[in-house]
């Protein structure tokens, strides 16, 4: 098996206690367990921000001891390395801005990512009913669009659909739909009306 495919194991020392291994140099000598979740902390961070509980995850999979998981986590979070807030709040606007998703759905990937509580109900207050409306006109509004020449019917369920796949009530998807295509046949009416 090629180097690159093996993955190293947490090893045991005599004591017992796990000693966890990072990804690297096969040569690499195993450290202390603070050192080692510094380390794998540090190169998951690397790459994208993440919430306590995922990192804990990670340190536990590489089986770093829960005691000094927990105090390399307290000292990230101390010198704010870790700030599940921030990132709730980042991930929020950003599933809601770009994504289109509703308030509930926004939920939903905040509690994926191992954000709970308080964290996340701060995170969801700037998501708010005007908010949710907006964003799902836009929605119907842009795929309309690619729905011309469908009867009115496929296209209402389609659109209805989208809404309720990124996380929206179905009463709110129903008016928001049928107030689009209701807009639509009032603008295809007017297209045809000879203004002479």
């Amino acid at each position: 098996m090629p180097a690159a495919g093996r993955r190293r194991r947490a090893a045991r020392s005599a004591d017992g206690a796990a000693h966890a291994d990072v990804p690297g140099d096969p040569e690499q000598p195993l450290g202390d367990p603070e050192s080692v979740a510094r380390t794998i902390c540090l190169r998951l961070l690397d790459h994208r921000a993440r919430s306590r509980a995922e990192l804990e995850t990670a340190l536990a999979r590489k089986g770093v001891p829960g005691d000094a998981a927990a105090r390399v986590l307290d000292r990230f979070t101390e010198v704010g390395l870790i700030d599940d807030a921030a990132l709730a709040q980042s991930m929020a606007g950003a599933a809601h801005r770009e994504r289109g998703l509703a308030r509930r759905a926004v939920a939903v990937k905040l509690r994926q990512r191992g954000l709970t509580g308080d964290v996340v109900d701060d995170a969801l207050t700037t998501i708010d009913a005007d908010s949710e409306r907006t964003r799902a006109f836009e929605l119907v509004r842009r795929r309309r669009a690619a729905l011309t020449g469908l009867p009115v019917q496929v296209a209402q369920r389609r659109l209805v659909g989208l809404l309720g796949r990124k996380g929206y009530p179905p009463g709110l998807a129903y008016d928001v739909v049928r107030t689009v295509l209701a807009d639509d046949a009032g603008a295809d009416d007017m297209a045809g009306y000879d203004h002479t």
